[in-house]
């Protein structure tokens, strides 16, 4: 057992039930996700000893495995080292931030990150079981995942983190969770449970569920549930679809075409035939793009794909027993899935009652060559949507995430919809209908402390990053990579507090982990930027400027000014902060995107000038564009005190925006 060497930095202090312990690591991280990755980072930057645990193979869970095209809401509400993983990418592709990217990309800045903080990595094992004194975690065992039945390794540390999808160290040390939908009368929610049935996602009127169309004696399609649906608002035991997000190409000299899968079943698709059947003779124009599969672009001619329509990548009702499973268990499940979505691209593109135009889109594309290469270009991480979710002292639910209840130990923010895939497929009224999703709108809310910390008389020495205490209404909006790397960096923070002042998890406070973020959101004790951003206060404006929030455009946190017909008139926006600290900054303003029918309401040379003590200097900016973008606009040397930015719409009949603007220390 190795001894930890005391830091020169501060002392290292013991829980103290643990006073004459010598322990393996300060900090243990259990997942290799992205959760976990960054928090493994920011506990190992600040001088922790770090163990990151992976059951697999390789880093960064989702964010690494296809989902690249990032759920997020607002990109703004992405703060610390989950807005730096999107700039490191940017940096890879030439721009100031990118959220579009490919698996591989990803997976390279998720290695960048445990080299650059030396943290000590180990693949291929996952828990066996743990030892715990009082409510103390003190040890956990870990077995090889290749070779289940070789000797266990043993390792012991202060601190904890669960970082994994499943919630399975959270589990162990008898940390109380809830796996499925909880009804509307637990928490006093509106969307949980049973869901009535909704349009999206869902399955055409009148499809046959029976194998003879009109014979119940025939049996169900595959597919199709027995079970009876359950009422509205009624909790059960079911999960959200799981699927994988798929990278496919559309460059011949960079593609696997799709294979015959082993075992393949075209009656598995028979629904999905219907479906396309029942379209065709409506005349339906079929693009396959737009009812069948969710096809993202990404670069270098690659796509995310995601589920779309009544019947596509998600398994519906086939990943129940998923998070109480066993390793062996689990391993099946994630192997249906693959064969049912490889079985499910072959049938697209060659079955023959498919339509010749959807087979020809389908055969469009493959699997990348450079993508996967370990796994036949296949993705290595099953979409966990949701598993275990902890039950703390505190829930965060669907009431919080609307801003009817406030949060008063903020973290981290959450922008995405309230949103739930599909959780069966049933029989109603004759025909098959999917049950489960909700899509709701919600404005950037705050997520607090207390859904990373167990209760106090469980475990005192664990953190949860991922599998957090909330609600599966809630969740549906928590559960997006960038909100997982922002928790796992609290989960850092909070690990280094525990470790260097002798606290349990349960006696930090939340607004001092925020206030440490705030501080040094890199982990590496740069000067963190300055954001000018319209809704701050201390602008100003003149002339008829307005407030907009429209759905179609990228704009930074809630809203953005706009102008337009000041061909006579002066419009100025000022956007005014105060640098603190002398020194060489570098200055970025943000265009906003817009839509691409509205390009040309876009005025393409805008005069902005920015002011700081006696250096004045003046731009012009093209805000035609259709994709969001920062802009350079240089290099300066800013006194400390006052830095304005006027962006001048006088005498511009095309719309002028104003919205945010970034100083960055050099």
């Amino acid at each position: 057992m190795l001894k930890i060497s005391f830091l020169v930095f501060f002392p290292i202090l013991l829980f103290s039930s643990c006073q004459q312990k010598e322990y393996d690591y300060d900090l243990i991280v259990y997942g290799g996700t992205s959760s976990g990755v960054i928090a493994a980072y920011t506990g190992s930057m600040e001088g922790l000893k770090v163990l990151l645990v992976e059951p697999g193979k390789h880093l960064g869970g989702l964010s690494a495995s296809g989902l690249g095209e990032t759920d997020i809401g607002n990109k703004y509400t992405v703060t610390g080292l989950s807005r730096d993983f999107y700039r490191r990418l940017g940096k890879h592709y030439g721009s100031f931030e990118a959220w579009r990217f490919e698996p591989h990309v990803a997976e390279k800045v998720f290695n960048d990150f445990i080299k650059e903080a030396k943290v000590e990595l180990l693949y291929d094992h996952r828990l066996n079981d743990l030892q715990k004194e009082g409510t103390e975690i003190i040890t956990i065992s870990l077995e090889n995942s290749l070779n289940p039945e070789s000797a266990l390794k043993t390792f012991s540390a202060r601190v904890f983190i669960d970082a994994s999808y499943e919630g399975d160290l959270m589990a162990k040390a008898g940390v109380s969770y809830h796996i499925g939908r909880e009804g509307n009368a637990k928490y006093g929610e509106q969307l949980n449970g049973v869901v009535e049935l909704v349009k999206t996602n869902q399955i055409p009127d009148g499809i046959d569920p029976y194998i003879i169309s009109g014979d119940s004696t025939s049996g169900l399609i595959w597919g199709v549930s027995d079970e009876r649906m359950g009422n509205t608002g009624v909790a059960d035991k079911k999960l959200q679809a799981y699927n994988y997000r798929l990278c496919l190409t559309t460059d011949t000299t960079n593609m696997i075409p799709f294979s015959k899968p082993n075992n393949y079943d075209p009656e598995k698709y028979e629904l999905l035939r219907r479906i396309i059947k029942k379209r065709e003779e409506a005349k339906w124009v079929q693009r396959i793009f737009q009812l069948y599969l969710r096809v993202m672009p990404i670069p270098n001619q690659k796509t995310d794909i995601n589920n779309k329509g009544g019947f596509s990548t998600d398994m519906i009702g086939e990943n129940w027993d998923y998070p109480e499973a066993s390793y062996e268990r689990r391993k099946e499940i994630e192997q249906e899935h693959r064969a049912y979505i490889e079985g499910l691209l072959y049938f697209l593109a060659n079955d023959p009652e498919i339509p010749q135009h959807i087979k020809g889109q389908m055969r469009e594309h493959g699997w990348p060559k450079d993508e996967f290469q370990d796994n036949g270009g296949f993705p290595h991480q099953i979409y966990v949507r949701e598993a275990r979710r902890m039950v703390g002292d505190f829930v965060m639910t669907e009431d919080h995430v609307r801003g009817k209840k406030p949060i008063e130990d903020t973290i981290a923010m959450g922008a995405y919809n309230l949103d739930s895939h599909h959780s069966g497929r049933y029989v109603v009224n004759g025909m098959v209908k999917n049950e489960g999703e909700f899509q709701v709108s919600v404005n950037p809310y705050p997520i607090s402390f207390k859904t990373l910390v167990p209760k106090a008389n469980e475990c005192s020495n664990l953190l949860v990053s991922a599998c957090i205490s909330s609600s599966h209404v809630a969740y549906g909006s928590i559960r997006m990579e960038p909100v997982f790397m922002m928790l796992g960096q609290a989960g850092g923070v909070a690990a280094i507090e525990m470790v260097t002042k002798g606290k349990s998890a349960q006696e930090l406070e939340g607004n001092d982990i925020e206030r440490i973020i705030k501080s040094n959101p890199l982990v590496n004790n740069t000067f963190p930027e300055i954001t000018l951003n319209n809704e701050d206060t201390g602008n100003e404006t003149v002339g008829n400027w307005e407030i907009s929030s429209k759905k179609y455009t990228d704009h930074y946190l809630l809203n953005y000014w706009v102008t337009s017909g000041n061909q006579d008139k002066v419009a100025k926006a000022i956007l005014n902060t105060k640098v603190p600290q002398k020194g060489a900054y570098e200055v970025f303003f943000y265009v906003t995107g817009v839509g691409r029918s509205d390009i040309k309401k876009r005025a393409a040379n805008v005069p902005v000038t920015i002011t700081n003590g006696t250096e004045t200097r003046e731009f012009f900016i093209d805000m035609s564009s259709n994709q969001e973008n920062w802009v350079s606009l240089g290099n300066y040397n800013f006194e400390k005190g006052k830095v304005s930015m006027t962006i001048d719409a006088s005498g511009i009949e095309e719309e002028v925006i104003a919205d945010a603007v970034i100083l960055q220390k050099r």
